[in-house]
Protein backbone atom coordinates (compact mmCIF):
# COMPACT_ATOMS: atom_id res chain seq x y z
CA UNK A 1 0.00 0.00 0.00
CA UNK A 2 0.96 3.73 -0.89
CA UNK A 3 2.35 5.77 1.70
CA UNK A 4 0.71 9.61 1.79
CA UNK A 5 1.11 12.36 4.00
CA UNK A 6 -2.04 13.03 6.63
CA UNK A 7 -4.66 15.74 5.89
CA UNK A 8 -6.57 16.83 8.95
CA UNK A 9 -8.46 19.64 7.24
CA UNK A 10 -10.04 16.88 5.19
CA UNK A 11 -9.95 14.07 8.11
CA UNK A 12 -11.65 16.48 9.69
CA UNK A 13 -14.67 17.36 7.04
CA UNK A 14 -15.06 13.98 6.95
CA UNK A 15 -15.73 13.50 10.34
CA UNK A 16 -18.51 16.83 9.99
CA UNK A 17 -19.67 14.79 7.17
CA UNK A 18 -20.10 11.86 8.58
CA UNK A 19 -21.72 13.00 11.90
CA UNK A 20 -24.70 15.06 10.29
CA UNK A 21 -25.00 11.40 7.91
CA UNK A 22 -25.50 9.77 11.46
CA UNK A 23 -27.77 12.37 13.20
CA UNK A 24 -30.10 12.33 9.78
CA UNK A 25 -29.85 8.44 9.24
CA UNK A 26 -30.55 8.31 13.05
CA UNK A 27 -33.87 10.48 12.08
CA UNK A 28 -34.62 8.21 9.48
CA UNK A 29 -34.86 5.67 11.48
CA UNK A 30 -36.62 7.00 14.59
CA UNK A 31 -34.41 7.26 16.66
CA UNK A 32 -34.64 10.80 17.92
CA UNK A 33 -35.66 13.92 15.94
CA UNK A 34 -33.58 16.22 14.31
CA UNK A 35 -34.64 19.27 12.96
CA UNK A 36 -34.25 19.73 9.39
CA UNK A 37 -31.94 22.94 9.58
CA UNK A 38 -29.53 21.58 11.37
CA UNK A 39 -27.65 20.31 8.84
CA UNK A 40 -26.99 23.94 7.57
CA UNK A 41 -24.63 25.58 10.07
CA UNK A 42 -23.22 21.68 11.32
CA UNK A 43 -21.86 21.30 7.65
CA UNK A 44 -20.97 24.96 6.70
CA UNK A 45 -19.51 25.75 10.31
CA UNK A 46 -17.77 22.17 9.71
CA UNK A 47 -16.45 22.91 6.28
CA UNK A 48 -15.00 26.49 7.77
CA UNK A 49 -13.03 24.86 10.57
CA UNK A 50 -11.60 22.38 7.83
CA UNK A 51 -10.67 24.82 5.61
CA UNK A 52 -9.13 26.96 8.50
CA UNK A 53 -6.98 23.21 10.10
CA UNK A 54 -5.56 23.04 6.58
CA UNK A 55 -4.31 26.47 6.14
CA UNK A 56 -2.84 26.00 9.72
CA UNK A 57 -1.37 22.30 8.78
CA UNK A 58 -0.13 24.06 5.32
CA UNK A 59 1.79 26.52 7.10
CA UNK A 60 3.51 24.61 9.31
CA UNK A 61 4.31 21.99 7.08
CA UNK A 62 5.84 25.21 4.92
CA UNK A 63 8.06 26.10 7.91
CA UNK A 64 9.40 22.77 8.80
CA UNK A 65 10.06 22.12 5.17
CA UNK A 66 11.81 25.69 5.43
CA UNK A 67 13.42 25.46 8.85
CA UNK A 68 14.93 21.54 7.65
CA UNK A 69 15.69 21.97 4.25
CA UNK A 70 15.09 18.50 3.45
CA UNK A 71 12.53 18.12 0.21
CA UNK A 72 9.38 16.14 1.23
CA UNK A 73 9.33 13.70 -1.58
Amino acid sequence: MLRHELQPGKLFAGAVLVTAGVLYAGDAGGAWEIPWFVAVPLVTGGLCLAGAVALLTGRVRRRRRGRTGADPA
